[in-house]
This record gives structure tokens, sequence and C-alpha cells, in this order.
């Protein structure tokens, strides 16, 4: 079973989940914040997993604020308890890499998610290559804007690699439309709604004529959706960027956001507990294998930076207004 908590003191990282039986494998998937809808849905995976695994115990576990060094501090305590394996979904992948490194060499299993870049992981797991991802986002809100007029990105942190990748993949294929011009790119969030809102109000203040918006974190399409609305430009503005419909239903039926991309966080954290049990009982993992989840069922294989390989699926969801309800999440 998980149960999740907030931790009330911002200052110190929050660490939840069940105490694990001495006979068991123990899995802990590191979150980047606790308590927001995208990681809530990852716990609904990690439950699953465990309850359909009855030799491991399955738990999620995260900082209350994105904040690198509180999720490192998180995982410190983790890799001093000696779980069996550690599953994170880091907020700054190079923050986390001594102490990465430090659990690889007490023999704990590591596998990461959104960090690509990663030495001291045995695998990382991306839903989708990240640079067609944002290119594919990117294709969508040139669409909405004519092809034409400025646009800006957001991110949940600039040391987001994945963050950093989508942008960067918007920016690369906007080249191919000579009448958009990107301004003030990579606004930081940190995962937040509110700054995503304030940040958004900022730019909408310097450039009030434009035209379009990608978000990178989770939440920032929802802040962005609110400015936008505030202002009643809705129907003015393209708004595109990762998000889940239960968050921006809302939005999407204004025309305030216009459309979300994302994959389901249930099958993410299903995939990195399999891969984590995986490598726990010394199995190995192969080129287009199948990992019994939608989206991973022919996953490409490659060497990683360290030692590790890097997991690629073909996860993404895209929906807008006409669909987004098809997705209960």
């Amino acid at each position: 079973m998980i149960r999740q908590t907030a931790c009330a003191l911002a200052a110190v990282a929050c660490i939840t989940g069940a105490a694990w039986a001495q006979d068991k494998q123990s899995i802990v998937t590191v979150v980047k914040v606790i308590g927001v809808n995208w990681f809530t849905r990852m716990g609904e995976g990690v439950k699953e997993f465990g309850a359909a695994n009855a030799s491991v115990a399955t738990s999620m576990v995260g900082p209350a604020q994105g904040d690198p060094a509180q999720q490192l501090r998180v995982i410190e305590d983790l890799v001093a308890k000696k779980s069996s394996a550690i599953a994170v979904v880091p907020m700054d992948p190079s923050t986390i890499e001594g102490v990465l490194k430090r659990a690889l060499e007490r023999g704990i299993v590591v596998v990461t998610h959104e960090a690509d870049t990663a030495k001291n992981t045995q695998a990382d797991i991306e839903a989708f290559d990240n640079t067609a991802f944002g290119a594919r986002l990117n294709d969508r809100l040139a669409k909405c804007m004519g092809e034409s007029g400025k646009w800006t990105t957001f991110v949940g942190s600039l040391g987001s690699r994945t963050h950093m990748q989508w942008a960067s993949g918007g920016a690369g294929n906007a080249a191919k439309y000579p009448k958009m011009a990107l301004v003030d790119a990579h606004n930081e969030t940190f995962d937040n709604a509110n700054k995503a809102y304030e940040k958004a109000k900022e730019i909408l203040r310097k450039h009030p004529d434009i035209a379009g918006f990608q978000g990178s974190s989770a939440i920032d399409a929802i802040g962005i959706g609110r400015a936008v609305e505030e202002a009643g430009l809705q129907h003015k503005t393209c708004v595109f960027g990762v998000g889940l419909p239960q968050d921006a239903g809302k939005y999407l039926e204004t025309g305030a956001i216009d459309g979300i991309s994302f994959w389901d966080p249930k099958d993410a954290g299903l995939v990195m507990n399999q891969v984590a049990k995986l490598l726990l009982d010394g199995k190995p993992i192969t080129d287009g294998m199948n990992l019994g989840t939608r989206g991973y069922d022919k996953v490409s294989v490659k060497k990683g930076p360290g030692k590790g390989v890097v997991i690629t699926g073909q996860a993404w969801v895209d929906v807008d207004k006409s669909n987004y309800k098809q997705y209960p999440f």
C-alpha cells in the first residue's frame, strides 16, 4: 500500500510510504513534488505494480515543494536506509548524480525517468524521443497561430533535462515557420501553477501582441491559461503544453488552453517499477522488448551516458477540447 502525505515544513524534505517487511524487496519511487495531480496519478501506477507483485513493497516519496535540494535529501535518506531499488524522477539530474553514485556503490538498484543524461543510473526511461515531442507540440501551436506571430516557452526549471529538450525541440521546429518569432524563452516556473500564472502575466504585459505559449511543466499550461483568460485573450492567444486532462479541462472548455500533450504518469510509474524489478532479479533489458504497458510494448534500448541504458517508448497522447474527456485523470 502507498500512503502519501505532504510535509508541512517547506525547508524539510518529506518522505512518505509504507514500511517494508524484511523478506520483501523494496522499490521506492521518488517524484519531484508530492501533492500535484501528475505525481498523484503516477502513484496509482506504483500502487498497482505493488498489488500485482506480492514479493515487492512499493512506495512513493517526494518533497513538499519542487526544490532539487529537498529532493536530494529525500534520496539521501533512502540510501541510508538501503532500499532495494530507487526509481527517481529528478527535478535536476545533475544535483543528484553524487547520491545516486553512492546508491549504486551500496548495491541499490537505480532507475530514472526524464533524465537521459544521468550517468549514475542503470536504466533511464523516456516516454518518447524528447526532441520529437517538443517539435510535435510546436507544430500544433504553429497551426493554431496561423504560423505567424510572437511565441514563448516555459520550463519547470532550467536544470530539468526533458523540459529543456521539449523547449529546444519546439524552437528548432519553429525555424521552419519564418513568420514565427520566439521571445523571452525558457521562463522558469519551478513546477508551480501560480509562478506560471505570474510569469504569463509578465509576458502579456511585455508583449501584448504575443500569439503563443508552449509549456513544459505539467502545470505550466494551467497558470498560463488562467492569465490568458483573465486578460480576455482566450480567442486571440494559443496555449499548448504538457498537462493532464483533469487539470486543463476547464481552460480547454473556454479556449484559454488550446491543447495539451502528455504521457500517462500511471504508466510511467508502472514501467519504472517493472524495470527496477527486472534489474533486482538480474534479468536482461533488451531492444524491442515488451514491458507490458501501453506505449512501452516495443521499446528502444540504447547505451546511456554511463554504464546503464536509455529505454524509450512511444507513449505520447495529444488532446484538445474535442477529446480530453476520454481520459479520466
